[in-house]
């Protein structure tokens, strides 16, 4: 509320000196710490009673004694029925923005017994992040009475409810004044469009109350907060005319168990209209969903500008995720790179096959969404078409955990859409078997422009457990080409690395020419036994860039594992029969060259005869020694032999490997690759914000040479 603050030091109620270390309260000469958090609500809470309640500032006092019996307490703000200020009306107690839920309510016995002891009519606790009113009955016992707000100066009657379609913005300070005379009636507020800080805040409070300190797993209250959001945004959706009232508000003579119905309803009827989002009721009880209602009831989450509310969605939920969750959450920085190096549009299909919290794709539409901009007037509706059409049609992904797909899902919401192409399902599932389950028509294998992705790493799929195995490439054993014994078929793997299988599964899900950005562990481009895995990776794709990341880029999300971002474009079919086919010739005339079977079954035959005259020669010198015993005798020395064999053999097979590498760089067209090392990428191990991202010009770099590639290079 920058503009309140600034319209009280016009209006000559408060003045902050340059420094903004002090605030002065006018009317009354009182000077104030302004660096105390809880000055700044008190602040702008009084002019709030002052500018927007239109209370006249001579019956508002701040820091007033109230006696406790033997004690004196203080009131931070108290308003009175009089000029005189003998009769107390309101008590008022503000606390700061970062209060806990335990805190606040503490705050509220405080301020009700303030109110009893005064004889005040009304309460108000205030944190700025949430609002609680209540009446104090007239009579005992003095049991609180839980109000929509307290009463606009004049009012002698509350309205059953604060919030209302076109009703006069929370911060406006001109209306009510005009409305002369002692008996008015009570105004009705829009909801409000607030800061990013302020939104993360809200999320993350309403959070921790859920949570409770451990009374709630984590997860669970995040799950239930993100079915409550869910509540709030379809009932801002909901048409209305101006003047009806939002139904996720606190309601006069309402109890919290009539509240909860209520907020039922609306999850029922959302839910109704988009059944893929959320499968399980709401689980809160009454108490717990009216503490939740009061943090996000004045907010206007439809209206609140889509990146403060996304980045706020965001950095709530990046906090949490890093925590049990880190797994499903990828750094902003890397997923800025990666959308950011290529050429993504508005008529890009995108898929994120493990896409956790579902960065990549919001990214991606924030991509679309600069290119509405760059091409229409910011608000028109030629603007909007453009990039809501991108999210609504073309964004789709798919989480193995039906929670974080849940959270996902909701991230595309808070953005203004996308999320009716989130699925829940294994991502490495066919795509038939991934259309039949999600009822989605549009998985379907050779469709997608762009894959961008960082699929779970070091978990094996076992053939026992997943039956899909077999559908896949690298999922089974492949001829040894210097195999020089009896060719045996290939056969499934026992098991594969998840994130080998989903190279291939993304193969399969890109339109030939269509390109892969995804996230490796670095052991797939350097170890040798994973040799053919990158044999696979040329025969299905021409490669673009291999971009490093620090050891350090998951250690906050608690992975340790070096990786590297892999670039790839998809291979139309003829090209990859044409490299398998040139591959194989390559392979067969260097064994035909080399003598490769015929030398090998020379040596064996020659190790043969030797162990054959090891035997007849210890035979000779111990005609009574029993085959056991000539066995015994000449154990080392055969072993001796077969190992000689088996150094021959092996040193074979190198100098034919050797001869492979080199024989395919005459076969192959030589084409460039993109290659850099990024050692710093904007934070350290701990999350910490280093001050540099090396990340934002290799991705320049990176997105010329993409456009370079497909300008100069034949499809």
């Amino acid at each position: 509320m920058e503009n309140i603050i600034n319209v009280g030091i016009q209006k000559k109620l408060i003045k902050i000196d340059a420094e903004q270390n002090s605030i002065t309260y006018l009317h009354q000469n009182k000077k104030r710490n302004y660096n105390n958090p809880e000055e700044k609500v008190q602040a702008e809470t009084f002019l709030t009673l002052a500018l927007i309640y239109n209370y006249p500032v001579e019956r508002i006092k701040n820091y007033v004694s109230v006696q406790m019996g033997s004690e004196t307490k203080e009131a931070d703000i108290i308003v009175y029925n009089d000029d005189d200020c003998e009769s107390t009306f309101i008590v008022i107690e503000c606390k700061k923005q970062e209060i806990t839920d335990q805190e606040f309510n503490k705050a509220v016995d405080q301020a009700y017994s303030y109110a009893v002891a005064e004889g005040a009519k009304y309460v108000w606790v205030t944190s700025k992040i949430k609002n609680e009113y209540y009446e104090v009955p007239e009579k005992k016992p003095k049991s609180r009475i839980s109000i929509p707000d307290v009463p606009l100066y004049g009012v002698k009657k509350l309205a059953p409810y604060k919030f209302v379609k076109g009703g006069i913005a929370q911060t406006e300070t001109e209306v009510l004044a005009e409305e002369e005379g002692e008996y008015k009636s009570q105004k009705f507020f829009e909801l409000e469009v607030v800061s990013e800080s302020e939104l993360t805040r809200i999320f993350i409070q309403a959070h921790q109350a859920l949570w409770g300190g451990g009374q709630r797993n984590p997860s669970v209250a995040f799950d239930e907060l993100d079915k409550l959001i869910f509540c709030k945004i379809w009932d801002e959706k909901h048409p209305r005319k101006n003047g009806e009232p939002y139904q996720f508000q606190i309601f006069r003579d309402e109890s919290p168990s009539d509240l909860l119905e209520r907020i039922k309803g609306l999850y029922e009827e959302g839910r109704t209209k988009d059944k893929e989002v959320f499968k399980e009721d709401v689980n809160l009880n009454p108490e717990e969903a009216q503490t939740i209602v009061k943090y996000l009831q004045r907010v206007n989450l439809n209206k609140t500008d889509l990146d403060s509310k996304g980045k706020a969605f965001e950095t709530f939920m990046g906090s949490y995720f890093r925590g049990d969750f880190g797994q499903y959450f990828t750094p902003r920085n890397i997923v800025k790179f990666i959308v950011d190096s290529l050429p993504i549009k508005n008529d890009s299909l995108v898929l994120d096959t493990s896409c956790g919290s579902g960065g990549f794709l919001l990214f991606a539409l924030d991509k679309v969404r600069q290119q509405a901009d760059d091409y229409y007037e910011h608000k028109s509706i030629e603007n909007y078409k453009h990039w809501h059409d991108f999210a609504e049609k073309n964004l789709y992904g798919i989480e193995i955990n039906e929670q974080i797909a849940r959270t996902a899902k909701m991230n595309m919401i808070i953005h203004d859409d996308g999320h009716t192409n989130v699925i829940a399902a294994d991502g490495l599932l066919s795509d038939e078997e991934l259309r039949e389950r999600s009822k989605n028509k549009n998985f379907v294998y050779n469709s997608f422009d762009f894959i961008i992705t960082n699929p779970p790493f070091g978990s094996s799929i076992k053939q026992t457990e997943k039956a899909y195995m077999h559908q896949y490439s690298l999922g089974r054993k492949e001829l040894d080409w210097l195999n020089w014994k009896n060719a045996k078929e290939e056969t499934i793997r026992d098991s594969q690395s998840t994130e080998i299988l989903f190279l291939e599964q993304c193969y399969k899900f890109l339109k030939p020419h269509g390109y892969l950005a995804i996230v490796i562990p670095d052991g797939i481009l350097t170890n040798s036994s994973l040799q053919y895995v990158r044999d696979n990776i040329e025969e299905m794709y021409r490669i673009i860039a291999v971009v490093s990341l620090p050891q350090t880029a998951f250690t906050a999300n608690g992975a340790g594992v070096k990786s590297s971002v892999l670039f790839v474009r998809k291979n139309d079919e003829k090209v990859s029969q044409k490299i398998t086919a040139l591959k194989q010739k390559l392979k067969e005339k260097l064994k035909t060259d080399s003598k490769y079977i015929e030398t090998i079954l020379e040596w064996e035959k020659e190790k043969n005869a030797a162990i054959k005259k090891l035997e007849e020669t210890a035979k000779k010198a111990n005609p009574k020694a029993s085959k056991k015993e000539i066995g015994e005798l000449i154990k080392d020395d055969k072993i001796k032999i077969q190992n000689e064999f088996n150094d021959k053999v092996s040193d074979f097979k190198d100098e034919m490997i050797d001869k492979y590498f080199a024989g395919k760089v005459g076969i192959f067209e030589d084409y460039q690759i993109f290659m850099a090392i990024a050692e710093d990428i904007g934070y350290d191990a701990t999350g910490r914000e280093t001050g540099n991202n090396e990340l934002v010009d290799i991705a320049k770099e990176l997105y010329r040479f993409i456009n370079h590639i497909n300008e100069t290079e034949k499809l």
